[in-house]
């Protein structure tokens, strides 16, 4: 096994900046950093610079990135096209409280390749793209409550996150509600207002909506939960999905905040589900904040002024704000159809070697994701919902174990979560990927044989 402070070829692992930053972060704020998502073990790494596929952190030490900021960065880090147009418009202000043109190019774009989006309002972050899309869904059906994947994660809006949090001791329980409240002290009524059902189960799917369905305003769904696997939707699931949701006229809401990465067209299309809203960030702000909420006409008009007050208000002082929204288009341009073939193709051969050394070292282990996204599970058999994924203690040791081997190796593996790809790594990089998880499983291996003498 290898200490995180040491490098494959033995040499130390410098941390004493980042130690030295993560002393004064505990100074002013709780633990130290500002998002619960950055690990910090023992301590976070506190990045300098990054550069294409690659970070550099104020030790000097240079990581393969297969965050790119939580799946945001699809160009990678200093993107010259992006950091142009954005210098250049930063001498001509950066906000303003009237629309620019820059908002409408954007808009313009997205509509024309999403085929669910034919009217779209932008806001500032992810979060308030789904919390906007399910109010927008409340306002268009006179309803309040929705339906969600169990373990899946939308965002920090108090119906979108409840029923995240899910484990074993719940749902071994059925005395228990799945709608866990995701933090101490959420209101009870948001969980009588969220129904819980699982991925890829037709028959919880249309047993649950069915109880539910007089108060529902929306079922939302991420095409391939991250956060609850990064699993394959099965077509007959997504089928069953609009033929309930009609039925009962509910409306289907798609965040595709992460999966609109998946292709020229997002998720949804990929996936041959239609949904009514579609809720869309990361990868549009071209590394800048960003959030959008698109979808029918007929829905979108909720947001309509025209005349008088709209059934829901929408503002926010940076919603489309020049810098978000010239970057991100600049950033999308250059995603053409070829691009998002290419960082498929990169994808496909990294989870294929990796499947491969699975095999060779027959170790317990499986890969899901698709396009530009990929996920080690500590498993045998590829999960194919939540609670497959789940981890148990001491599998998500395992995991742990594997993201510091490869920070060893000089690669930044999110743990737990989808690792991703930039149209800036090259398939050396993703070579050395498969390189790392192989030596991993050598390593596994090795030490079970010594175990076992």
């Amino acid at each position: 096994m290898f200490h995180p402070y040491i490098l494959r070829d033995g040499r130390g692992f410098p941390r004493s900046r980042s130690e030295h930053f993560f002393k004064k972060g505990r100074r002013v704020f709780p633990t130290g950093i500002t998002r619960v998502t950055v690990d910090h073990e023992p301590s976070p790494l506190y990045i300098s610079r990054g550069e294409g596929a690659y970070l550099i952190d104020v030790d000097g030490n240079r990581l393969l990135d297969l965050n790119n900021n939580f799946t945001t960065l699809i160009h990678g880090h200093g993107f010259l096209p992006v950091a142009d147009a954005v210098a250049d418009l930063l001498h001509r202000g950066t906000c303003f409280s009237n629309p620019t043109e820059h908002e409408i190019t954007l808009a313009e774009l997205l509509i024309e390749r999403i085929p669910a989006i034919e009217h779209i309002r932008f806001v500032s972050s992810g979060t308030e793209a789904v919390m906007f899309a399910i109010k927008a869904a409340r306002a268009f059906t006179c309803r309040p409550g929705i339906a969600r994947i169990e373990g899946a994660y939308h965002g920090a809006y108090d119906w979108a996150e409840t029923g995240q949090a899910v484990s074993p001791a719940i749902w071994n329980d059925p005395s228990v509600s799945q709608a866990v409240p995701a933090y101490r002290g959420m209101p009870r009524s948001v969980r009588d207002e969220v129904t819980v059902i699982r991925f890829n189960d037709i028959a919880d799917l249309e047993r649950r909506i069915a109880s539910a369905a007089p108060s529902l305003a929306c079922i939302l769904i991420d095409p391939m939960p991250s956060r609850a696997g990064l699993i394959a939707p099965e077509p007959s699931f997504f089928a069953a999905v609009e033929a309930i949701a009609k039925q009962y006229g509910i409306l289907i809401v798609a965040d595709e905040v992460l999966n609109l990465r998946q292709s020229y067209v997002g998720a949804s299309a990929r996936y041959g589900l239609h949904p009514d809203l579609v809720a869309a960030g990361k990868i549009i702000g071209g590394g800048f904040p960003v959030g959008a909420i698109g979808g029918r006409k007929d829905v979108m008009r909720v947001f309509a002024s025209d005349s008088g007050k709209p059934l829901l208000p929408q503002g926010g002082t940076f919603s489309a704000n020049p810098v978000s929204m010239v970057a991100g288009r600049v950033a999308m341009e250059a995603m053409t159809d070829g691009a998002f073939a290419a960082l498929e193709s990169l994808g496909d051969r990294i989870r294929a070697g990796l499947r491969k050394e699975i095999a060779r070292h027959g170790a317990a282990f499986s890969v899901t994701g698709a396009a530009s996204l990929f996920r080690i599970h500590p498993k045998g058999k590829q999960p194919t919902d939540f609670r497959e994924a789940y981890l148990a203690p001491e599998e998500a040791e395992l995991m742990a174990r594997l993201s510091r081997h490869f920070l060893s190796c000089g690669i930044l593996l999110p743990n737990g979560a989808a690792a991703c790809l930039s149209t800036a790594m090259t398939t050396a990089d993703g070579d050395a990927v498969v390189s790392a998880f192989a030596d991993f499983l050598s390593i596994l291996e090795a030490t079970s044989t010594e175990a076992g003498m």
